[in-house]
């Protein structure tokens, strides 16, 4: 499942629904993801099961923390990497706005450091995609418990109690870590390609704002260029790949526009 892809990046309507005939007090879902066919198949599996309802569907984590704010879920299923606000920045904004819903990242692969970085946004569980539906429809019964959920994928690769040691620590914090939320939505999209002026309108603030927060991202993460904050932001799997080459290019084609 985590190789399907979608074209383009227009953002889609948000998706909500109200369904009838479902059990007693049923666990509300939002769905995260910005590749338009998972959130589909997610859609129908978990659809299939009595005790889940999903009350919406969005693409990305800007509109997540939206959606959680107007309709108060039981459980978040949130992908990782996504454009504009990856799934753990969204993470953290929903759980200091809305602590009681909980959230489950969905990742294509086993990666600790995203583990340790999910846990520490306040993540309740860590789900691989290639995971069954009865292991998905596991962890969204458990979080809802108030309890925690792990892939059993994740046992195979590392220690699982070392990383939720480390996460608990707060002298191990470094790095993105160390960054305010807005610091970190600015990594992201100089990342992703965008200008200051591109940030600037993203996030309703001036390029002045957008300029001082560079530079304290910078100076936190021992940056000496936008290449560095670039290379880091892959590194962390704040970003994809390919979003790092498509704005690359958007940037050479537009810079090309400009020069004729």
């Amino acid at each position: 499942m985590n190789t399907l892809r979608t074209n383009g990046r227009t953002p889609a309507a948000v998706t909500t629904t109200a369904r009838t005939g479902r059990g007693q007090n049923p666990i509300r879902i939002v769905l995260v993801d910005d590749h338009a066919v998972i959130r589909q198949a997610l859609r129908m599996l978990l659809e299939s099961q009595p005790e889940l309802e999903v009350v919406a569907d969005v693409e990305n984590g800007r509109e997540a923390v939206q959606a959680v704010e107007r309709l108060q879920p039981d459980v978040v299923l949130m992908d990782v990497v996504m454009p504009g606000l990856n799934g753990l920045e969204a993470t953290r904004q929903i759980r200091r706005s809305c602590p009681a819903t909980r959230v489950v990242m969905l990742s294509g692969f086993v990666d600790e450091d995203q583990l340790l970085d999910s846990i520490r946004s306040g993540a309740s569980g860590y789900i691989i995609k290639k995971s069954d539906v009865s292991e998905l429809v596991l962890a969204i019964q458990t979080v809802h418990r108030g309890n925690s959920y792990f892939s059993s994928a994740l046992s195979e690769g590392f220690d699982l109690a070392e990383v939720l040691y480390q996460a608990k620590r707060s002298d191990q914090r470094t790095g993105v870590d160390t960054l305010t939320s807005r610091e970190r939505e600015v990594l992201q999209l100089i990342a992703e390609g965008f200008t200051n002026q591109g940030i600037a309108n993203e996030l309703y603030i001036s390029v002045k704002t957008v300029e001082a927060h560079k530079a304290h991202i910078m100076a936190k993460l021992h940056a000496r260029n936008r290449t560095d904050l670039i290379r880091y932001a892959i590194r962390k799997g704040i970003v994809r790949l390919e979003s790092v080459e498509e704005a690359e290019r958007m940037l050479t084609s537009v810079t090309g526009a400009v020069a004729s």
